[in-house]
This record gives C-alpha cells, structure tokens and sequence, in this order.
C-alpha cells in the first residue's frame, strides 16, 4: 500500500465528483432534505427529536451505500479500473482512495445535515454533540465500506441499485428502530446481532443520552468501525477489474 498513490486517487475522485453536480446533489443534499420533510409531516417537535437522531445516522448510510456502489462500478463498466490497474496501483490503494475521498464528501454531508437539525428544525441534544457527529459520520463510512464491497457483485447500475434492499433495508428494519431488539424473536434477535447497524443505531442511542458517552457507546463505535474496515478488506480481495 503507498500513501502518494492513495491520495491521489482519492483527489481524482474528488475532482469527478466536482464535476458531477447531481452526484454531489444527491449525497449532500438529500439526507438535509429528508430531514426538513421529516420536520414537517410530523408537525411535533418532542417526536421530531426522538427520531431525528437516529434518521442522521440511517440516511447518510443508504445514500452514500448508493453512490458509491453505482460510482465503483461505473468505473468497472468503462475500463477506467482495467486502465489504473495496469499501472502500479494495488486494489487496497484504489479503495482506500475511494473511502477517503467519499468519506470527506460524507463529511460534508453530516455536517450540513446536522447544522440544519440544530439550527433551523431546533434538534435539541440533551448530551454533548461530538458523539453524535462521530456515529453519524462512522455510518456515512461504514455505507461507503458496503457500497465498494457490494459493487463487486453487480454487473449493471442497475443491479447495483437492486442490492440496495438486499443489504440496508434489513439492517435498517432489524436495527431496533421500530422495535426494540431485545422483543424479536430469538432468530431475528440472532441476525440483528451480526448485522453492524445494529450497533450503530445504539451508538446514537447512547450519544444522545444525558449522561453522554460511556463503555457501550465505545464498544459500538469499535464494532462499527471494525465492520468498515473488514468491509474494505473484503473489497479489496473482491474487486475485479471490469465486469465481464
């Protein structure tokens, strides 16, 4: 692995993205978007602040699961990975280069996100508030680490957009949000217990508590953390040139 080749590879990232104004719409601007009608079809603001939280961390991880698995792939599709591949440029460089540069768009992301909900919408976080931009942007990384895993086994965008409820909508429909996990039954509870944004949802949980952080907020982080990175490992066993 070579840092110069990282970080190159993350700016040329980042310099398409800049020129791809309704990727970059679509990551920065919808998860604030969603938030603001969340807002206003609940219409009550002790609800919007028990569900807004956890929405911070549940948006940014399907959006940027999203972008990046269609972005990886397109670059598949078009020869542009067979093409860098050919040049002194290891599969752990190419993803790690993807993951820095989508991880400091989902910077940007969480925090225009977070700024609108504690400003305009008038969230009100009992605790202190880096604990909550810390989940929030584990999650925007943790999307990201799947989405470059998962972009491996599409071969079209659109099969990409079709592992989409494959792989979030259970971990979001069995991460506790509309049940609490200790009321599922025993082989639902098993799954939850595998399936990382599970500990995510409780990090926020725990981040926006009155006591603020303590050892099971920690311990989550690191099972969320060590999910995206085993996630960028197994891409970059996976990864594949071009799609055949």
């Amino acid at each position: 692995m070579s840092l110069v080749i990282t970080l190159a590879t993350a700016r040329r990232i980042l310099t398409q993205l800049r020129h791809d104004r309704r990727t970059v719409a679509l990551m920065v601007l919808v998860p604030t978007l969603v938030m603001i009608l969340l807002y206003y079809v609940i219409d009550d603001q002790r609800a919007f602040g028990r569900f807004a939280p956890v929405l911070l961390c549940v948006f940014p991880f399907l959006v940027m699961f999203l972008v990046t698995s269609i972005a990886t792939l397109r670059e598949r599709t078009s020869g542009t990975l067979e093409r860098l591949m050919a040049m002194p440029l290891g599969r752990l460089d190419l993803l790690l280069g993807y993951g820095l540069a989508f991880g400091l768009a989902a910077c940007v992301q969480v925090a225009l996100a977070l700024a609108v909900s504690l400003t305009w919408l008038g969230l009100d976080i009992p605790g202190p508030l880096w604990p909550l931009v810390l989940v929030a942007l584990l999650d925007a990384l943790l999307g990201t680490a799947l989405g470059l895993l998962c972009s491996a086994f599409a071969r079209t965008e659109f099969q990409a957009v079709q592992l989409m409820p494959v792989v979030m909508i259970p971990q979001v429909l069995l991460g506790g949000i509309l049940v609490p996990r200790g009321r599922m039954t025993p082989v639902l509870e098993w799954i939850s217990d595998v399936l990382p944004m599970s500990y995510a949802i409780e990090a926020m949980a725990h981040a926006c508590a009155d006591t603020g952080p303590g050892g099971e907020f920690w311990r989550d982080v690191a099972l969320v953390a060590g999910s995206a990175v085993l996630a960028l490992l197994l891409g970059a066993v996976t990864l594949r040139r071009r799609t055949p």
